[in-house]
């Protein structure tokens, strides 16, 4: 495996491999790889000859007074992991390179952004557009892979490849879970282990939505309102519970198809988390 660190390197290689004419898997991170990253590799090596992948805590999703300075890097652990698990290449940039001095260009999904975790993040998804659509600008794949568990950024994602008529196929990886349900994350190191094991009844709450739904209730505000309460009472501190069409539009009575979503804190934790219910 190749590490690069900066872009002239790094165009030169991938330069090399498409005159081979190899295709690229590519799967952007931002480190402190888990078994959730872990198996976009796996699936990323299906799709492809060759995978790439980033590691970039990027500045610009962070509003003032989140976790940034704080976000756990493990880069000699993460490059051993992606070593183990057969990726080609491992670019890790640091902030200057991605974003030069005086960079004033940013990428924007209006409508999409603004909603859920949009609300309590203002800016957030303005930097996840950008840092992605700079990262496949550098690394031109075939495929990009993102996991299920971020269903509103992988939403805002596919906005963004179609509405920029960008030749990269955007596959989504069902969340990976433990044991108990939880999704797996890099906040997840943020949990105390009593906070870990009451963080899985998040997952539980969404479940109990999507049994809702699927038997036929239809009173969205109740059903949200009524698992709002649940993770109260857990010792959450949600920020939304929301039932959305899987575009992440307002659901009607006549739908059947669903994406149930839900972030809440949990001590220093801030926790995402989706299920879909499809007809």
């Amino acid at each position: 495996m190749q590490i690069i660190q900066s872009i002239p390197p790094l165009r030169e290689i991938l330069k090399h491999w498409r005159g081979q004419g190899d295709t690229l898997a590519f799967v952007p991170t931002m480190g402190n790889l888990h078994a959730g990253h872990l198996h976009l590799m796996a699936q990323a090596r299906s799709q492809a000859d060759k995978v790439a992948v980033s590691i970039f805590v990027n500045p610009t999703q962070f509003s003032a007074g989140e976790d940034f300075g704080a976000y756990p890097r493990t880069p000699e652990e993460d490059a051993e992991k992606l070593r183990e698990s057969g990726a080609d290449l491992l670019f890790m940039p640091q902030a200057g390179e991605i974003y030069p001095s005086g960079a004033a260009t940013f990428v924007e999904v209006p409508g999409l952004s603004e909603r859920l975790c949009g609300t309590s993040r203002p800016g957030h998804f303005r930097g996840v557009a950008t840092v992605v659509c700079k990262l496949f600008n550098l690394m031109q794949p075939d495929v990009a892979l993102f996991g299920e568990k971020d269903f509103q950024q992988l939403t805002v994602i596919r906005r963004l490849v179609d509405d920029l008529n960008l030749p990269v196929r955007v596959v989504g990886v069902p969340t990976v879970r433990e044991a108990s349900g939880l999704a797996m994350s890099s906040r997840n190191g943020y949990l105390s282990a009593e906070e870990k094991q009451r963080a899985a009844l998040l997952y539980r709450s969404l479940l109990a939505a999507k049994s809702a739904l699927a038997a036929g209730e239809r009173n969205f505000p109740a059903i949200e309102a009524a698992q709002t309460e649940f993770l109260l009472a857990a010792g959450f501190k949600p920020d939304y519970f929301a039932i959305r069409r899987p575009d992440l539009t307002e659901p009607s009575a006549s739908d059947q198809d669903f994406a149930i979503l839900a972030a809440a804190w949990l001590g220093r934790a801030r926790l995402i988390d989706n299920v879909q219910l499809r007809a």
